[in-house]
């Protein structure tokens, strides 16, 4: 099946009221199983590149761009690809190129005013070139080693006003937003604010984005979208599954050396994990 734009993926999956999942890729096999637990669930899903998992790459970004783009090809449900948490004008201006219909600018780090600068011509940049572009603002942390930041820390979650006038100023097409989740948590303890999330629905007039996904509980992802959240995103979920699968397979066999046995344990194991979490976004609310 061709890419898809994430645009067509985002509007279908608000106009049925459901989550559309969208996963980070650091690996074949990370893309392989987004691929496959999306089509066991039959669900659109998003196959992500961060600009982290672009420079642990040498910064190349087509090979692993190219890989994405045929698995998405061969898999039978609609795939979109997006580059993620992109800091580097050079490598938005890769995008689309490279096969990307969507990216992430992040200048979330920066003051505001100077974020909604950026922020802008990055848009007006994509948006000339055919990419959707979203943006962050709020303070989701975890990024980078970046300590959690709780839903009640001064200046972390999201303020509805502000958050309109963002878009208003900035012409994003989506918005993720800080509401008590964090980037590269590895328990499933986070605490949304979900009425903050159905405030910020009403708010702001294009989709909600969810990052730091992977520490959220299946019940309280359920109800954000249910609150009005649209792409969820989730990265570390799947490496708290390929990374025990590798450990388990090595401990048991010692001696392996090939890497095709643990790599395909990996593998599986994310795409269980894949299969799991799309179930629970995907649902109509």
């Amino acid at each position: 099946m061709p890419l898809v734009p994430t645009s067509d993926l985002l509007a279908s999956a608000a106009a049925d009221r459901r989550g559309l999942p969208a996963f980070n890729v650091i690996t074949l096999e990370h893309a392989e199983a987004i691929a496959a637990g999306a089509e066991a669930v039959g669900t659109p899903v998003v196959l992500q590149l961060s600009q982290n998992a672009v420079a642990y790459r040498g910064g190349r970004l087509l090979p692993i761009a190219r890989a994405c783009a045929e698995i998405a090809a061969a898999a039978r449900v609609p795939v979109s690809l997006h580059l993620d948490h992109v800091e580097d004008f050079d490598l938005l201006r890769a995008a689309p190129a490279a096969g990307f219909s969507s990216a992430m600018f992040d200048a979330s780090a920066l003051p505001h005013d100077e974020n909604v600068k950026a922020t802008a011509e990055a848009a007006a940049w994509a948006h000339r070139h055919g990419l959707h572009l979203e943006a962050e603002l709020g303070r989701v942390g975890g990024k980078d080693g970046e300590p959690p930041l709780s839903a009640h820390a001064p200046g972390a979650r999201t303020d509805p006003a502000e958050a309109a006038r963002y878009v208003a100023d900035t012409a994003v097409d989506a918005l993720a937003v800080a509401v008590g989740s964090s980037h590269a948590m590895t328990s499933r303890t986070a605490d949304l604010d979900l009425a903050l999330i159905g405030e910020l629905a009403a708010a702001v007039p294009v989709p909600l984005v969810l990052h730091g996904s992977s520490g959220v509980p299946d019940g309280q992802l359920a109800a954000a979208v249910a609150a009005g959240m649209v792409k969820i995103n989730i990265g570390t979920a799947l490496n708290l599954a390929y990374t025990p699968a590798v450990r388990e397979h090595l401990t048991a066999r010692p001696d392996t050396t090939d890497p095709r046995p643990y790599l395909t344990a990996a593998r599986d194991a994310m795409t269980r994990t894949v299969e799991h979490l799309a179930r629970v976004v995907a649902a109509a609310r």
